[in-house]
């Protein structure tokens, strides 16, 4: 396989939104294998609240029967904050293509990621529409149905928005964890 999509993020929780952008992902003629890569630490953030390892072992639960998708533990095995360009360098190594996925939310800042102007030479973006942003010709579009963020989950965690594997372990987890519920 040459050419992959590349979707990383938190995934604190990870929820019915990140599946739908998976199965869309898929639908691409030209991505033949979807990477899910979690962050340890996304390098905009300053904590998270489920541990990076708990995340990983949801995501390998949640996508376990999806063909041609591998959950990556690069990222969060350098326990740090990893910048995409260094997570994109490295899986450059192995395939010839990457798509990296990115929600229409990360547009305004784009150009505050680490070596961008590197980083837009060596991937295509692929971008999920969120909150009635614009996204510009430039960049390929990846419409999916489901509205709905892993901030507002921790705020407020919604069973009906998580994955059905591990929606009871994702849910109490949140719960226990200071999250108000419905």
């Amino acid at each position: 396989m040459d050419t992959i999509a590349l979707f990383g993020g938190s995934f604190d929780p990870p929820h019915i939104g990140h599946e739908a952008i998976v199965k869309a992902l898929m639908n691409f003629k030209e991505i033949e294998k979807v990477i899910i890569m979690p962050t340890y630490l996304n390098p905009f953030k300053s904590k998270f609240y489920a541990p990076a390892s708990l995340r990983v072992e949801w995501l390998k639960e949640i996508f376990k029967e999806y063909k041609n998708v591998e959950i990556s533990e690069y990222e969060v095995l350098q326990k740090r904050a990893v910048s995409s360009i260094e997570s994109v360098k490295h899986l450059l190594e192995s395939y010839r293509k990457i798509y990296l996925v990115i929600g229409a939310d990360n547009l305004s800042s784009l150009h505050k990621w680490n070596r961008y102007d590197e980083l837009k030479e060596l991937v295509t973006f692929i971008v999920v529409p969120r909150d009635n942003i614009e996204i510009p010709k430039q960049f390929l579009r990846l419409d999916v149905d489901e509205k709905v963020s892993s901030t507002n989950l921790r705020e407020c965690i919604d069973i009906s928005k998580l994955p059905k594997k591990c929606v009871k372990e994702i849910y109490n987890f949140y719960k226990e964890n200071s999250c108000k519920t419905e």
